[in-house]
């Protein structure tokens, strides 16, 4: 792959792989996050979290806190008055609402949930503080997943699914649990809030700042603006910081009591005990085949967590899986249902993927068992079902509009460049030798990129170009990408190009960067509003050309009259003269603003192959090659888009092999550290050999598809495949992730051996 630093080369800038202009600063320790930030007489917050599941609370002694010196005050819910609730996105007319209580009230209903909040003059003497109260809980018996009360519920059927069912040649059944995770981005959540004046300003390690906004303001009873919100620079987030959070409430309202500015940076035990967790469904389904290998019918019934109380996004991930389903395939008759249920346990929300690793790891188990039954390679019977290209787009019986893709063809790279029948003539002529060899495949598709997003653009006085976006950035590269796509609709050098984010006062409507929608829908707001501005730019140097605007003709900080040898004048020299006099080299001389909204949703989709070999003594297994060809549209960036398909394979291996948060039958999480909870390391990470394809989206400007999520999306799918492939032989069934090593060796030893060489014989 070849490298661009900004400037070196000339147009085009999209697709060209330019390096990250934020990694300078942030690799020299300039970065600046939440807890970098240290105003003048600054307070420090800490929680009194509850140690009990579940509960009413029969009182809170918070005396001793109070007489520590160095506290500063105290609060309990008592101390709140009544205060607002949080938003919950109602995608479905079902759902039953949950709000969180910024303080436990009358009960606790997780062990972890905050009961007091003590500010002190510093970080240490709040936590010490916070360790003297006394939380007196009468305590009850938690609910366990799937036994409280449902929050939502959605179901889809198409077709005669059970008429299928009937005259079948083949029906298979898998049960998948995949379970709970922790986003553990590498900084953990943190605010700090300030009152002044009359006006609310926070800084917040978020993915939607404007979103945090609205919440602060109904929550707390401000007008909207009253309330100023900005994400500094964000230490990742993968969806466990697109909510507002108690956490931030507290501290904001904190703020506002005393009159001084106060911080809390979470202790990433209490992160793992309190913030949102991640997947945590069981999912049961079936499938009809043919003898043939043609799917005539599925059946599933998807069941998630929700916590014991909601986020904003709480029920995208049951939604999303359902409306996935059937994936590629054509499959017409479906029976589908999907709910969550609330649980005396930390709330569960989006994680990188929501809702969509569930969906492809069912299709993906289901279609490998069907070519078991069929006698049929993996690869074949997903080709015989496949959504033929030039039906595309389309809307599925779960009313999905699937984008512009080329199924086949990923499969057919796919087994190009993996020279997939030498690999199963290899896995049998090593099987024979008695290793322990599988390969796994996976197809998915993923939804990734709908609704609007906001942008401005200017041209500033010096000549340099300012674009604000709603789009928020957690180290995806947002302002090296974002300023090529400024710098190819205006023909200019990106260095010259200045990118702001994160701060609600710079644009007045946002969303933020969540869903795989930040570069489809943010990218083409920027894409339009900087269309916009080239226009006006056109029209007002075409006066002091004297000629047409048509004829204006853009090159890096220049104009020029096309077919004129010397007619020109530069960006600066334009805005000056629309300016006159003397001012800021910032202030503008033009502008644009859009709110784009996008005419459809964009669906990326991928596969991938892993093969993988089990150490038959220890159950250690070993990922020996993974191939993953993904199409994610225009991409604007393949450095980047590189970075976070390999970011994404990470995460996802770390859900199939090694993390998994524990609750024991008292609520306890007994996986609260880096102890006991088992994050992948670099030695973890095969290498990957990536490559893709390029179908253009219709649903945005840009063409533009998600491509962050994918990771979790596709890996999980393939080696789980694949370990299934591996212990085929030993008639292992009902394996679940984590995939750890005494699950495989266990595996090896239980099941009943069998002579069947699995799908490679």
């Amino acid at each position: 792959m070849s490298v661009t630093r900004s400037g070196e080369t000339s147009m085009p800038w999209l697709g060209r792989s330019v390096l990250r202009r934020e990694d300078t600063r942030l690799t020299t320790g300039r970065g600046t996050y939440v807890d970098d930030l240290r105003p003048d007489g600054c307070l420090f917050l800490a929680f009194a979290r509850s140690p009990y599941g579940c509960g009413p609370i029969r009182s809170v002694d918070c005396a001793e806190a109070r007489a520590l010196d160095g506290v500063v005050a105290v609060f309990t819910a008592d101390d709140l008055g009544d205060l607002g609730v949080n938003a919950i996105n109602p995608l479905a007319e079902t759902i039953v609402e949950a709000p969180f209580e910024v303080l436990a009230r009358e009960r606790v209903s997780a062990a972890g949930q905050a009961v007091a909040a003590v500010v002190a003059t510093s970080e240490a003497i709040a936590r010490d503080a916070a360790l003297l109260i006394e939380i007196d809980v009468d305590p009850e018996p938690v609910l366990e997943p799937g036994q409280g009360p449902q929050s939502v519920a959605n179901s889809v059927v198409a077709g005669d699914a059970d008429a299928a069912f009937a005259g079948a040649d083949h029906v298979v059944a898998v049960r998948l649990q995949h379970s709970l995770v922790a986003p553990t981005p590498m900084e953990p959540r943190a605010v700090l809030a300030v009152w002044e004046d009359g006006r609310l300003t926070a800084w917040c390690s978020t993915q939607t700042p404007y979103r945090v906004r609205e919440d602060l303001a109904r929550i707390l009873g401000l007008g909207l603006d009253a309330v100023r919100v900005i994400a500094p620079d964000v230490g990742g987030a993968f969806g466990g910081k697109a909510s507002i959070y108690p956490e931030d409430v507290m501290v904001a309202f904190a703020a506002r009591a005393l009159g001084a500015p106060v911080k809390w940076c979470a202790q990433r035990g209490e992160d793992m005990l309190a913030a949102s967790h991640g997947r945590g469904a069981t999912s049961t389904a079936e499938m009809a085949f043919s003898a043939d290998g043609k799917a005539l019918a599925l059946k599933a019934d998807l069941v998630f967590q929700q916590g014991h109380w909601m986020t904003y996004s709480a029920v995208v991930p049951s939604i999303n899986a359902l409306r996935i389903l059937p994936g590629p395939y054509a499959i017409g008759d479906l029976a589908l249902t999907s709910r969550a249920h609330m649980t005396n346990r930390a709330a569960v929300g989006i994680y990188r993927g929501a809702g969509r690793p569930e969906a492809a790891l069912l299709l993906d188990r289901l279609m490998d068992e069907g070519a078991r039954a069929c006698a049929l390679d993996p690869i074949e019977v997903r080709r015989r079902n496949l959504i033929a290209s030039d039906v595309l787009p389309l809307t599925t019986p779960t009313g999905a509009n699937i984008d512009a893709s080329d199924f086949a063809l990923l499969l057919d790279t796919l087994e190009a460049r993996t020279a997939y029948a030498n690999l199963r003539a290899e896995q049998r002529r090593r099987r024979e030798n008695g290793e322990v060899v599988g390969i796994g495949l996976s197809l998915y598709i993923e939804p990734c990129g709908q609704g609007w997003e906001s942008a401005e653009i200017a041209l500033c006085r010096d000549g340099r170009l300012r674009a604000v976006t709603g789009a928020s950035s957690q180290g995806q590269g947002r302002e090296t990408s974002f300023a090529q796509i400024v710098a190819e609709a205006l023909d200019a050098d990106p260095e010259l190009i200045e990118i702001r984010q994160g701060d609600t006062d710079d644009a007045e409507r946002g969303l933020g960067a969540l869903a795989s929608r930040s570069t489809a829908i943010g990218g083409s707001a920027i894409l339009k509003a900087s269309e916009q501005l080239r226009a006006r730019i056109a029209e007002a140097a075409a006066g002091f050309l004297q000629c047409e605007p048509g004829q204006v003709r853009f090159r890096p900080g220049r104009l020029f009259v096309e077919g004129s040898a010397g007619a020109s004048m530069s960006l600066a020299d334009l805005a000056g003269a629309m300016l006159g006099g003397v001012g800021e080299p910032e202030e503008p001389a033009l502008a644009a603003e859009t709110i784009y909204h996008a005419d459809d949703e964009a669906w990326a989709s991928g596969c991938c192959l892993a093969m993988v070999a089990i150490d038959p003594d220890t159950g250690v297994m070993t990922t020996e090659r993974l191939v993953w060809i993904d199409d994610a549209g225009v991409v604007v960036n393949p450095l980047l888009a590189h970075g976070q398909l390999v970011g994404g394979l990470a995460q996802g291996l770390g859900e199939a092999l090694l993390e998994q948060l524990v609750y024991d039958e008292d609520g306890q999480l007994l996986t609260g550290s880096f102890m006991d909870y088992a994050m992948p390391r670099a030695d973890d990470v095969p290498p990957v050999e990536i490559d893709k394809i390029e179908t253009r989206s219709e649903a945005n400007a840009l063409g533009a598809k998600g491509v962050g999520e994918a990771g979790c999306i596709g890996v999980p799918a393939a080696l789980f495949n694949a370990a299934a492939d591996a212990l085929a032989p030993f008639g292992a069934h009902d394996l679940q992730m984590p995939l750890t090593s005494e699950k495989l060796w266990r595996a090896m030893r239980q099941a009943p051996e069998t002579q069947t060489g699995g799908n490679a014989s």
